[in-house]
């Protein structure tokens, strides 16, 4: 396990879990609040008064399984495949899709897109190969901005790609936080209140805007880190006291 995910602390993970599951999810039209997050991530319950539907249930849900797991193969420092792509996009489709974890089989489009996705046949060697570039990035990377640009980019190239029949976005997200915390970024968390800047940002194959609105967010997410570490050294400093 590499020294930066070492200093991330239980609570932040959760943080991170909370906050990624609902802006992630509600980039795609999911209404459920962040506090009704909360309640699905941590207690496993969803208030009554949410009014939310089974499928936005199992869509906030869902991210609680594929994290955990994401979190175990940062652990173990796998590096980014095909099959871990795979896993955790079955992973956040569980009980959604009957094809989880299982390339398109069919045509697909983004709505409002001007571009044609991937086509099926494409698919599988599109993203073996846009994985072995990331690969190749990362490795002769000089700089932190090189490799930050070379995740930025694949996240963009995937979503074109847009390898699953659904739930491309959710997996997308989470495979670029993947990249990111394995090469001692913390999380890049899309809200979803930026959705049309962001979603500019992936049609118009902006890297270098993505990488300054990346860059901003960054910023904001390392100081919200470095607040989640104080906290847990206030609490260590009072068990100590005791």
């Amino acid at each position: 396990m590499n020294k930066f995910l070492k200093s991330i602390t239980s609570d932040y993970l959760e943080d991170i879990l909370v906050r990624l599951a609902h802006h992630s999810a509600g980039i795609e039209g999911n209404t459920i609040s962040l506090p009704a997050t909360v309640s699905i991530i941590v207690n496993g319950t969803l208030p009554i008064s949410s009014g939310a539907t089974v499928r936005e249930f199992y869509e906030i849900e869902n991210h609680k399984q594929a994290f955990d797991h994401m979190i175990n193969h940062l652990i173990n420092e796998d590096k980014l495949s095909v099959e871990l792509i795979k896993e955790i996009h079955r992973n956040l489709t569980d009980r959604l899709q009957h094809d989880k974890g299982l390339f398109k089989k069919n045509e697909n489009m983004i709505i409002g897109a001007e571009f044609q996705t991937s086509s099926p046949v494409e698919t599988p060697m599109l993203i073996s190969q846009l994985i072995d570039n990331l690969n190749y990035r990362l490795e002769h990377a000089e700089t932190k901005e090189d490799k930050l640009k070379a995740i930025l980019d694949t996240h963009i190239q995937f979503e074109r790609i847009h390898p699953f029949s659904d739930g491309n976005g959710r997996t997308g997200r989470m495979i670029m936080n993947y990249s990111l915390l394995q090469e001692g970024f913390p999380s890049l968390i899309i809200e979803k209140e930026t959705k049309a800047q962001y979603v500019e940002l992936l049609a118009t194959q902006d890297v270098d805007s993505f990488l300054s609105f990346a860059k901003s967010t960054l910023d904001k997410e390392r100081k919200r880190m470095l607040a989640f570490q104080n906290m847990d050294r206030e609490k260590i400093k009072e068990k100590e006291e005791l």
